[in-house]
């Protein structure tokens, strides 16, 4: 007798490739993988990166981005988004489209926002021109934003980072349901994550001991397990604790090629998450 197994939750990553498989499109579906979630993806951009530096970028017509989109809405059961590099303008307002439509069909499709600007190795992945676009379409239908200090500081218009707190409260101001600000860029002994929700005075303060090496990928393989933990059907508080938690184990194993100047996650061989259903 045949036992027809439930289909496993489905996250969609719509991001940019990064070649060196560290971060972007190829670190989100890794993750949703060890995460027990299907990924689909739709790319953004393509990017000649290792973790040296970013050498090239060519970005994706808003269009083709758009018939990926409905590609993957036309045919798969999608339970949560990220979005990662979107580059311009136009994708994000394809990413906007996109999403109004499949929530009307889905109005618990959650939506959580990595608001990649800038590359770990320095180079910039979002068109200036694009961030208020982002901060005026995008965010307010976020269910959660991931910036990190100086992407938060962007968002906001600062010259330079302020406490993660005082940001959070800001960035809520702009209509996302919560963010998280993440202080890996930080300069302190611990790193400090702050998880703010819209209507709440209570904040969560999530803290590990910072280890003194820079990182490739830590903010794609974060927002995508928060991601994938949500579409299993955990709550924020809990996806982000949980996902939290299983980064900094990966940190604590992340390991440098023997040329680059950036660490690299072992997302495929490191520990398998934990968290409560």
């Amino acid at each position: 007798m045949h036992h027809n197994a439930p289909s496993p939750a489905t996250a969609l990553t719509i991001a940019g490739s990064d070649s060196c498989g560290g971060a972007g499109i190829q670190a989100d579906l890794r993750t949703m993988t060890r995460w027990g979630v299907e990924g689909a993806s739709v790319i953004t951009a393509v990017t000649a990166q290792n973790t040296l530096a970013v050498s090239a970028v060519m970005v994706m017509e808003a269009k083709l981005v758009g018939a990926q989109l409905a590609a993957v809405f036309d045919d798969v059961p999608v339970r949560a988004i990220k979005t990662g590099m979107l580059a311009n303008a136009e994708i994000i307002l394809e990413v906007v489209k996109a999403v109004d439509a499949a929530r009307r069909d889905h109005a618990d499709l959650k939506l959580v926002v990595d608001p990649v600007m800038v590359a770990t190795a320095g180079a910039r992945l979002l068109d200036a021109t694009a961030e208020a676009v982002m901060r005026d379409e995008l965010l307010p239908r976020a269910d959660l934003v991931t910036p990190n200090l100086p992407e938060a500081a962007a968002l906001l218009g600062l010259a330079e980072p302020s406490a993660g707190e005082v940001m959070g409260a800001a960035l809520l101001k702009l209509g996302c349901a919560a963010v998280l600000v993440k202080g890996g860029h930080g300069d302190q002994p611990q790193v400090e994550d702050v998880l703010m929700h819209q209507g709440l005075t209570e904040m969560q303060r999530f803290t590990h001991p910072r280890r003194p090496v820079h990182i490739h990928g830590t903010g794609c393989t974060l927002s995508a397990a928060i991601t994938a933990a949500l579409a299993q059907g955990l709550d924020l508080p809990d996806a982000v604790a949980a996902a939290i938690e299983w980064l900094h184990a990966l940190i604590q194993q992340a390991h440098l090629p023997v040329r680059g100047k950036l660490a690299m996650l072992p997302v495929a061989s490191g520990p398998a998450p934990h968290f409560k259903r």
